[in-house]
């Protein structure tokens, strides 16, 4: 079976709204269905529904949380590709995800984050500090993967793997001149792979799903217009669409999306890979389609991730609980080496 990426056929014809809220209600049953069952996983070895009310709250509150990171992560996997015309576009991979999450580590430094305490206006100068990182990497990958006026595919996976590697140097300089930063929020592995943190304030819980959302209705405002940002700018201008402002919206939103989800979880790699692809092995390449289920994919994908983690300590396979990034990376890495391996046009001539 072929994981190649396919140009979705070009149909600009307006939705009906009956559509669109077919796909997202579906979308959302696949999502419930899977996080009901993820709340039935304990890590103490019970397996079915929390008999006390307690321990389903927290259960339920790790589960949305998850969810929301996951569908974040899922869309901007979604609006990567197609506006960089790249199947192996990913927040994780162009480095998006590690530039977001150094700043929003930088945020805890004192001259920030002390002198605002705990507020939502504190947790949503955070969003900002990871929103400024996300952006400069966007345009730092952008800037010297571009050849001629052409992205060059090769060449853009590279320089996000560099960038990578220099961003979580960066966070290593920082984590040993100020070791007490992490301390408490997961230490810096957190910062460093990623995972569901169980020790964010509510105003850091809030401020993310505020502005996930709030972003996350650009990528599905512009799903029609996603499907021809392939084209050339000739082609998409007659078309109708402007393709230079639609490529800069969905960009800049996609990084808002992306930078939201990783303030308050790290960079967890691969999500934004799987998800598109599986969504579009099911529903086709029409972003209208693909954009609503790739989003409950993400969802989905990371709340099991983290029942997962929960089962293998209840099970004793692991002395603590393991951060969903580790599971995502082992479940990513054989499938980008098989996408890489299929997909030919990504090899250099």
């Amino acid at each position: 079976m072929s994981l190649s990426f396919s140009q979705p056929e070009i149909r600009l014809r307006r939705w009906s709204v009956n559509r669109l809220a077919l796909n997202l209600l579906l979308g959302v049953a696949v999502w419930a269905i899977v996080g009901a069952g993820c709340v039935c996983v304990g890590s103490t070895g019970q397996i079915g529904w929390p008999a006390s009310s307690a321990i389903r709250d927290i259960r339920v509150e790790i589960v949305l949380l998850s969810s929301l990171i996951g569908a974040a992560l899922g869309a901007a996997g979604v609006v990567y590709q197609a506006i960089l015309r790249n199947p192996l576009a990913d927040p994780y991979l162009l480095g998006v995800s590690s530039g977001a999450s150094l700043c929003a580590y930088a945020w805890r430094f004192p001259l920030v984050w002390w002198s605002l305490g705990e507020s939502f206006f504190a947790a949503i100068s955070q969003q900002a500090f990871a929103f400024g990182g996300a952006l400069t990497v966007v345009a730092i990958v952008l800037v010297l993967a571009t050849r001629r006026g052409r992205l060059q595919p090769v060449t853009l996976l590279l320089v996000g793997v560099i960038v990578n590697s220099i961003n979580g140097a960066l966070f290593l300089l920082l984590d040993a001149l100020k070791p007490q930063i992490t301390q408490g929020i997961g230490g810096p592995m957190s910062f460093l792979i990623g995972g569901i943190q169980t020790n964010l304030t509510r105003g850091q819980e809030y401020a993310a799903a505020i502005v996930i959302m709030a972003a996350g209705i650009v990528p599905f405002y512009l799903a029609g217009q996603l499907n021809v940002a392939t084209l050339n700018e000739a082609e998409a201008e007659a078309l109708g669409v402007r393709i230079q402002r639609l490529r800069w919206t969905a960009l800049i939103a996609a990084s808002v999306i992306t930078a939201a989800a990783v303030s308050i979880s790290g960079p967890i790699g691969f999500v934004g890979l799987i998800c598109p692809h599986m969504a579009r092995k099911i529903v086709g390449a029409d972003h209208r389609r693909l954009l609503p289920w790739a989003t409950a994919f993400g969802a989905a994908l990371l709340c099991v991730a983290d029942a997962v983690s929960r089962l293998l300590v209840a099970q004793k396979l692991a002395g603590t609980r393991l951060p969903v990034g580790v599971l995502t990376a082992l479940l990513g890495g054989p499938f980008f080496l098989l996408l890489l391996r299929e997909n030919k046009s990504m090899r250099p001539e």
